[in-house]
């Protein structure tokens, strides 16, 4: 379809062509969409390694570092003074939100875990809806099955919000906030964001707001917390900090110092990728191959974008590329027959199939193969190779599931709603890249216990892919069949329904935030696996509502889209 996360096969119909000589040959009528070049042209091409400035900023980003984990510390060591653990809980939130808390992993697990084995679900002050709330969301965001029950202090006789509510800004802010954190059946939560949702929009068209606060609930509106990737955030959020008078001139030095350090770490990156994708020239052969690196890199960049994850994050991003070129070929030039015997290919995994392809896969193919076998020659040394097996059979799941796809438009055959989600699951490829996201990584978290769970689509896998599926498909379905493509989840619902095309877009919408629930229910403790390794499942859920809540940002990236990019990978924080 729209991006390399999902893919139909055209047509790709053969017909009877006269080729002057009065005699009939066949040949080939394929569905080629022409796409817009990439507009960041060669840009990140080149990167200027200036080793002395890496070296100091390094230094300074260290020595401050250190001065945050003492204050940490010191909160943390204050076991019976409730407001000091007020003011942790404060504290864990802004390093959070200022996009450092990578640096402080251990301090702020045992700070949280703490406080809950120290309160439960009894918070010091239930009257105090922002300092519940954060308490709340915080938690919550641990992995730590605290109750919504504690909110219905602030329902009245009718179990209705309180209207008085709406007097405290800030704590509408903090509850409709907390609400994004919901569980299925949790009422309570469903009815705040819908009370905080309503009003905050009231206070924000209010032109006596506050400016900054009017800023931080437009921000809010748009995209919660919970929805949210942490660069994105620490770009939003850091100025408005800055603003505040009680702001710790430590904590700033460091957000922005450390998200300088990032981004040349991430330039870097990128310039090493953008040259192996310039070699491969894979954009001109085949011709029909979008050139969507530098948005590809930013989709990476939410899954990790940790310094100690540069090569699981760059074997990731060749794999996106690929996942790119592949789904073009499905989708945008193969015959059927074609693709079948590439998918043949595939299962055989051996450079021996590539004399049986069309001249024009070789080299997708050939890449395919090359690109897993750098990674296991890197892994083998490590004794890790089995990790490479495990995304082998995962990648060709995933094209036999693309071959049902092109067998169902080729047959114009309209699936059920579960027809098409079960075979969509896979083809979302979010199972496949959260396996790939363990690949390489530093870390005893990783066993082959693993891959085996990602494998088998657990629910937190299942809810990641859904999201992506269905808010592509809200989207792009209309442009999608405008050029003949399999049905979206909107027609197949349509068709089972009798629903117009705005009862099926509602419908498909409320999936989505049941999938969310999911992924708020899997994250609670006790967890299947490591809450680390949960993460690239979420953030890939994030990156969707990133990509996909108005547009299709990947294929057509807009400005909003372009200004996101520009502040992760060109603009430096002004120190």
């Amino acid at each position: 379809m729209s991006n390399f996360l999902v893919s139909s096969a055209p047509s790709g119909l053969p017909v009877l062509v006269d080729d002057n000589r009065g005699t009939k040959q066949l040949d080939v009528i394929r569905n080629t969409a022409k796409f817009n070049a990439s507009i960041w042209g060669n840009q990140f091409l080149t990167f200027d390694d200036e080793t002395e400035d890496l070296v100091v900023m390094k230094q300074v980003v260290e020595g401050l570092k250190e001065e945050v984990r003492k204050e940490l510390m010191i909160k943390a060591s204050s076991f019976n003074e409730s407001m000091q653990h007020m003011k942790l809980i404060q504290l864990i939130d802004v390093i959070q939100r200022l996009g450092i808390a990578y640096h402080f992993e251990h301090e702020i697990e045992e700070a949280l875990q703490h406080i809950y084995v120290t309160y439960g679900d009894k918070w010091i002050d239930l009257n105090n809806l922002k300092n519940v709330s954060l308490w709340f969301r915080l938690l919550r965001q641990q992995g730590f099955n605290v109750s919504s029950g504690i909110f219905k202090k602030h329902l009245d006789d009718n179990d209705k919000f309180k209207e008085s509510l709406c007097n405290d800004v800030e704590g509408m802010l903090g509850l409709y906030e907390a609400s994004y954190m919901r569980v299925e059946g949790e009422k309570v939560l469903d009815d705040a964001l819908e009370f905080t949702k309503t009003h905050l929009t009231i206070i924000a068209n209010d032109p006596s707001c506050n400016s900054l606060i009017k800023t931080q609930i437009q921000q809010a509106l748009k995209r919660p917390l919970r929805k949210t990737l942490s660069r994105l955030e620490a770009v939003h959020y850091i100025p408005i900090y800055q603003q505040q008078a009680s702001h710790s001139e430590v904590l700033l030095k460091l957000a922005k110092s450390d998200f300088n350090l990032l981004q040349l770490l991430h330039k870097k990156e990128l310039s090493q990728l953008c040259k192996w994708w310039k070699d491969l020239d894979l954009q001109n052969k085949p011709p029909y191959v979008r050139d969507r690196l530098i948005e590809g890199y930013f989709w990476i960049l939410a899954i990790y974008f940790e310094p100690q994850y540069s090569r699981t994050r760059i074997f990731l991003m060749k794999t996106c590329m690929w996942l790119v070129v592949l789904d073009d070929t499905f989708d945008n030039y193969a015959t059927y027959e074609e693709l079948k015997i590439f998918t043949e290919a595939v299962q055989r995994w051996s450079m021996s199939c590539l004399d049986m392809l069309p001249e024009y896969m070789k080299l997708v193919y050939e890449q395919l193969l090359y690109h897993h076998q750098e990674m296991e020659e890197s892994l083998e040394k490590e004794g890790k190779a089995y990790q490479i097996h495990y995304v082998k059979e995962m990648a060709k799941e995933l094209v036999l599931n693309y071959l049902v796809e092109a067998k169902w438009l080729k047959e114009r055959y309209m699936p059920t709603l579960e027809e098409y989600m079960s075979v969509s699951m896979v083809t979302g490829t979010y199972g496949l890249m959260i396996a790939r996201s363990y690949v390489g990584r530093d870390d005893s978290t990783v066993t082959e216990h693993s891959f085996k769970w990602v494998a088998t689509y657990p629910p937190i896998v299942k809810a990641s892919s859904s999201i992506v599926r269905l808010m592509d498909d809200i989207v792009s379905h209309k442009e999608e069949q405008e050029r003949g493509h399999v049905a979206s989840s909107i027609e197949c619902y349509q068709n089972e329904t009798g629903a117009s095309e705005k009862e099926a877009c509602e419908f498909i919408s409320k999936k989505v935030e049941n999938a969310w629930k999911v992924i708020n229910q899997e994250s609670l403790r006790p967890t299947k696996v490591p809450f680390s390794l949960l993460m690239p499942a979420i953030n890939l859920a994030r990156v969707s509502d990133v990509l996909y809540k108005l547009e299709d940002g990947f294929t057509h990236a807009g400005e909003e889209m372009k200004n996101y990019i520009k502040s992760l990978l060109v603009q430096p924080m002004v120190i």
